[in-house]
């Protein structure tokens, strides 16, 4: 035989192998994020078990255990030792007053046109790319509450009634919720930005009063301010003049969350560069165009995380008119534990753990919509 070796040149490229099962997919994120080290895999295990404690109890209360449908308490009580779950029965019955309150029943397709107007022209507002913004805010804006107030509360022409008087007393479960928070935010904005510009203003007078207005508002506790909104100020009026006690929440809590909401936008403001403000004067602009076109735009953008998670704080503060005497979704559930019928164990935490989806809804679908907006409006220096 010959000594000469053989060799074999390739003349293509060689196929590519996938990557390692151990390195991709759902098991190469655990890997990387879950198990990378000995401390990491403890904490895992014991995120685990805590997780696993806290939440079988839960479906085991809300789903396994529970009661879908019923006539009255004797389908939610337990039997023969079992364990108790959620009387979602009970919510059945009373989904109704949880949604309209008191509203009169034959009234209630006025509320279902506001709440169906609101999410039409809410949709495409938020929605970035959706065209006619400038139609579709002055429709939101400035037709849609007044089209909402008179669908709520009634319309009389000349003597003709032409949509029965519903008194705001009648109005509850989350049909104020949604009043109250969405007319605390759409006002609370605009005045938190005109406070915020005040306060950084030049003019004494106008910085003094911002600064009096935010500083006394943030010093007083909400339950405070709807004490002296629903109680006190009446005192204070002319003989023979009144306010609805809606209307006075409603311009309490605008008031409490605007000044929130102007030291929220104050930090955008300190954080725009100077030479914006320079190179806007440079261009010859005045005070409002500069702010309208060049400084409020970007610091709104950057304080977005804050201004959202101040909306948020404010939903879940109108859980607070309940103590003035008005019914909220919260205030509603709890007013109908007082019901014999469907009173058992289990129908204060079936009550809570709905008005509890109710608000994660609401405020997750906030949040993500935020952080939906921060990274459309990111100009490339997002961190």
């Amino acid at each position: 035989m010959s000594d000469t070796k053989m060799f074999h040149i390739r003349t293509e490229e060689a196929p590519l192998l996938p990557a390692p099962v151990s390195t991709t997919g759902v098991i190469g994120w655990m890997r990387q994020n879950l198990f990378s080290s000995i401390s990491n895999t403890i904490l895992t295990v014991i995120g685990i078990l805590i997780a696993y404690s806290i939440v079988a109890p839960f479906i085991q209360f809300a789903i396994v255990d529970a009661v879908w449908n019923g006539e009255n308490r004797e389908a939610c009580l337990p039997q023969d030792g079992a364990h108790g779950g959620a009387c979602w029965a009970y919510v059945k019955a009373y989904f109704p007053q949880f949604i309209y309150g008191r509203y009169p029943t034959d009234e209630i397709w006025r509320v279902n046109v506001v709440y169906a107007l609101f999410v039409l022209l809410l949709v495409p507002l938020a929605w970035p790319s959706a065209p006619f913004k400038r139609t579709n805010a002055i429709l939101f804006l400035v037709v849609f509450p007044i089209v909402a107030y008179f669908l709520l509360t009634g319309l009389v022409i000349g003597g003709s009634v032409i949509l029965p008087i519903v008194e705001t007393a009648r109005w509850g479960g989350l049909l104020v919720t949604l009043v109250i928070a969405v007319t605390g935010i759409v006002a609370s904005l605009p005045l938190g930005i005109a406070l915020a510009l005040g306060r950084r203003s030049k003019m004494p007078i106008i910085k003094m009063v911002s600064i009096i207005f935010i500083e006394f508002w943030r010093g007083v506790p909400l339950i405070t301010v709807l004490f002296m909104s629903s109680v006190m100020l009446p005192l204070f009026l002319p003989e023979g003049v009144t306010f609805d006690k809606l209307l006075r929440v409603l311009i309490g809590v605008t008031l409490f969350s605007a000044a929130y909401m102007a030291e929220v936008v104050r930090g955008g403001l300190q954080a725009i560069p100077k030479g914006q403000y320079e190179g806007a004067m440079a261009l010859g602009l005045r005070f409002w165009p500069m702010m309208y076109l060049i400084v409020l735009p970007q610091a709104l953008k950057l304080v977005i995380p804050g201004i959202v998670n101040t909306f948020i704080g404010l939903f879940k503060d109108t859980t607070l008119v309940l103590i003035v005497g008005m019914f909220d979704l919260l205030g509603q559930i709890q007013s109908s534990f007082t019901d014999p019928t469907w009173s058992t164990p289990s129908q204060g935490h079936t009550g809570y753990l709905f008005a509890a989806i109710v608000f994660f809804i609401f405020c997750f679908g906030m949040s993500r919509y935020s952080i939906f907006m921060e990274n459309k409006l990111h100009t490339g220096h997002k961190r």
